[in-house]
C-alpha cells in the first residue's frame, strides 16, 4: 500500500501521509524509496513553488513502527550493521529526500509529531499547527536514541536548552508550548489547519519560482557558512537573478501597482 497521498494544483504540491489507521508510523520497507522518489519529482517539476506536508487521520506521524522494533523486523532486523544499513538505506533516505527539496516546504501538523514523526516535521521550512498537535521526541523513552539526526535538526529550531530537554526527558509538548518555544509559527483550530496552509502556500506560490529556489539555498547555506561567504553567493546569485524576466515583471507590476505574474522564466 502506498504511503505518501500526492496532490498538486495551484503550484502546490501535497503529500499526505496516509497510514491513518495506526496513526502514520514511518520506516516500513519501501517508505525511503516512496519519498525519494516523491521529492525528485518535485524538484524536478518547475511548476512545483511550494510543498504541503501533513498527515491523515488524527495524527501527523507517531514515528517509527513500534510493531516492528518489537519484532525486530523490517529496518530494525538482524544484527547491529544491518539494523545501522536499514536506517541508512531507508528511513534516512525519507528524511534526506524531505531535506533536499529545493521548494519551500510548510509543514500542517494536524495532530500528534512524535520521534521520527516529529524530526519530519522539523524538516519543513514552516510549521503551522492544529491546537489539537503534540510534539516530542521520545526515543530515550524506547531505550535507544534520535537514529534520525534529529540531535542536528531540533537544537537549529528551538536552541540547545530546550532540545536537551525534550531529548533528555522524553517529555511530550502541547501546541501552545511548541509555538513558544518557536517550534511552530501558528496554532490554529483543527478545522481551520488545512485552509490556514493552503493561504500560506497560496503566498509563497504566488513568487518567482526560481528565486523561491534560490532564495531556499541560501538560507540553508547560511547556516553553515561565513558572512563573507554568504555575500559572495548572494552576489553571484543576485546576479542570475536580475536577468530573469521574473524580475522584470516584479519591477513592471510594483511600478504599475497591480498584482505581478510571475511565469518562471
Amino acid at each position: 500500500m502506498s504511503l505518501l497521498k500526492i496532490e498538486h494544483a495551484d503550484h502546490v504540491t501535497t503529500l499526505t501521509i496516509d497510514r491513518a489507521e495506526t496513526m502514520n508510523p514511518l520506516g516500513a520497507d519501501g517508505d525511503g524509496d516512496e519519498f525519494t522518489a516523491a521529492c525528485d519529482a518535485i524538484n524536478r517539476n518547475m511548476d512545483v513553488r511550494c510543498v504541503m506536508l501533513t498527515g491523515a487521520g488524527r495524527a501527523f506521524s507517531a514515528g517509527g513502527d513500534i510493531k516492528a522494533m518489537k519484532n525486530r523486523t523490517g529496518s530494525f532486523a538482524g544484527s547491529p550493521p544491518g539494523i545501522s544499513d536499514g536506517y541508512r538505506n531507508n528511513i534516512h533516505r525519507i528524511l534526506r529526500a524531505l531535506y533536499g527539496l529545493r521548494v519551500p516546504v510548510i509543514a500542517a501538523v494536524n495532530g500528534p509529531a512524535i520521534g521520527l514523526g516529529c524530526d519530519v516535521a522539523c524538516l519543513a521550512d514552516m510549521r503551522i499547527a492544529s491546537a489539537t498537535a503534540k510534539f516530542g521526541v521520545t526515543f530515550l523513552k524506547l531505550g535507544i536514541i534520535p537514529g534520525d539526526g534529529g540531535t542536528w535538526i531540533l537544537p537549529r529550531i528551538i536552541g540547545e536548552a530546550r532540545a536537551a530537554e525534550l531529548f533528555y526527558t522524553g517529555d511530550v509538548i502541547d501546541a501552545a508550548t511548541a509555538q513558544d518555544w518557536g517550534l511552530v509559527s501558528r496554532v490554529v483550530e483543527p478545522d481551520a489547519l488545512m485552509d490556514e496552509a493552503r493561504r500560506l502556500a497560496a503566498r509563497v506560490a504566488a513568487l518567482p519560482p526560481h528565486a523561491l529556489r534560490h532564495a531556499k539555498n541560501l538560507m540553508r547555506q547560511g547556516r553553515e557558512t561565513s558572512y563573507d561567504t554568504a555575500l559572495e553567493m548572494a552576489a553571484n546569485t543576485q546576479a542570475l537573478m536580475h536577468l530573469t524576466e521574473d524580475h522584470m515583471e516584479g519591477i513592471d507590476a510594483l511600478l504599475e501597482k497591480r498584482a505581478a505574474h510571475f511565469k518562471g522564466e
